[in-house]
């Protein structure tokens, strides 16, 4: 009797070691999450006869990754907040009063930081013959071999994850590197005689839905505009792409900014399909007459400083936004002689909404204060961008921030 309880318990031990030994290589050799259920399925089905195997993980959601000699049917109706998340240690549920685990005999929950990421369900488990069910006689076994099991299955889950997310960056930073192609650098921007532009962007995301651009439409005639798309990311950053590219195949020195701002609300309504709109300041300077032409379709109002006069005022003159509605119902253009020199700032509603540290909004008082000198725009730009911290921390910042700045020099 001595010599084969021995033998029994040294078959015990082999099976348990080898067959940790087998997961343990399964994991090792990177097998994937079928391959390893159905080795983790074969020692409990084919090695211990147990029937029924169901096992739920968490992912995004609760999902079933496994179900062996049960049918949906009968999987149907379980609720994994309702009927499992109160189980805290192996319950055995033969004769529970839970209708949706009739057939089901044990609950093996998978801990990880005191919160279940897994519930292992069996049931008709082998009780034929004499003496405990082998099942439960190694339930603890099954427990250690099912937490071996899912964490691998979460490691690998965690390392797609990673794989995915650092897709998805690369994709983000070439978006975020096409979409610099789009918007001029400030470097680029005119300065001259009569004219000096500048500009600053700063997306909240990799890449955004703010716009601004800069046309010479001939060697008198400058055209600039600054935009902005609801909402934010990548959606609003393809329609601005596509805005953009449109802008500039429209945008000519023998359009009118009226027939011009017609045309970019029906190509915005048909990419956007009323899902987005965007609000556009745009306007046209000609170097000889002094004459500025705009419209702002829906966006903040720029601010303009006459230096001599120190008078400010805001360019309010225009219509709904782009893709707003089918039909714009009345377009007002707005048209200035100016005459001395004189300051502009446009901007996008990231800056005016921006909060301070009393969580107080930046606004257009603040904007006009910084404006309202006789320094040069350029120097207006950076102190705003300094004062508020844009570059360096400032956690309240929620939007897309773009500004444009645009000196007149008249002779």
């Amino acid at each position: 009797m001595a010599n084969k309880s021995s033998l029994q318990r040294l078959k015990l031990y082999s099976f348990k070691l080898n067959s940790l030994l087998e997961i343990t290589q399964a994991i090792n050799a990177n097998l994937s999450i079928e391959e390893l259920l159905d080795r983790y399925r074969g020692i409990l089905q084919d090695e211990l006869n147990i029937g029924k195997i169901v096992i739920y993980k968490l992912n995004e959601t609760w999902e079933k990754i496994l179900a062996s000699g049960i049918t949906d049917e009968e999987t149907a109706e379980i609720d994994i907040e309702r009927d499992l998340l109160h189980f805290k240690d192996i319950t055995f549920v033969t004769s529970s009063t839970i209708k949706t685990l009739k057939g089901l005999d044990i609950i093996i929950p998978v801990i990880t930081q005191d919160a279940p990421i897994a519930f292992v369900l069996i049931g008709d488990i082998d009780e034929e013959g004499e003496g405990v069910s082998p099942v439960i006689k190694h339930l603890h076994f099954i427990q250690t071999i099912s937490n071996i099991i899912i964490v691998a299955i979460e490691n690998i889950r965690l390392f797609n994850e990673s794989l995915r997310q650092e897709a998805i960056k690369k994709e983000l930073e070439l978006a975020s590197r096409m979409q610099s192609l789009l918007i001029p650098d400030k470097n680029s921007l005119p300065k001259n005689d009569f004219i000096q532009i500048t500009a600053f962007y700063h997306p909240h995301y990799d890449v955004g839905g703010d716009y601004y651009d800069c046309i010479a439409l001939n060697k008198n005639e400058v055209g600039f505009c600054i935009a902005d798309v609801s909402g934010k990311g990548i959606s609003a950053a393809i329609l601005m792409s596509n805005f953009q590219a449109n802008l500039r195949a429209l945008f000519t020195h023998s359009t009118s900014l009226e027939k011009l701002v017609t045309d970019l609300n029906n190509r915005v309504m048909r990419s956007a399909s009323g899902e987005k709109f965007i609000t556009l300041f745009i306007a046209k300077y000609n170097y000889t007459d002094k004459n500025l032409e705009y419209i702002n379709a829906g966006h903040n109002p720029p601010i303009l400083f006459e230096k001599k006069k120190k008078k400010l005022s805001l360019l309010h003159s225009g219509c709904v936004g782009m893709g707003m509605l089918d039909n714009i119902p009345v377009i007002q253009k707005g048209c200035l002689l100016i005459s001395e020199p004189t300051k502009m700032l446009c901007y996008t509603d990231g800056l005016v909404e921006l909060l301070d540290e009393s969580g107080v909004e930046m606004g257009t008082a603040r904007l006009e204060k910084h404006l309202s000198n006789p320094r040069p725009i350029e120097s207006n730009i950076e102190e705003i961008i300094v004062t508020q911290k844009i570059l360096t921390g400032n956690k309240a910042i929620f939007d897309d921030i773009s500004i444009l700045g645009i000196e007149f020099t008249p002779n």
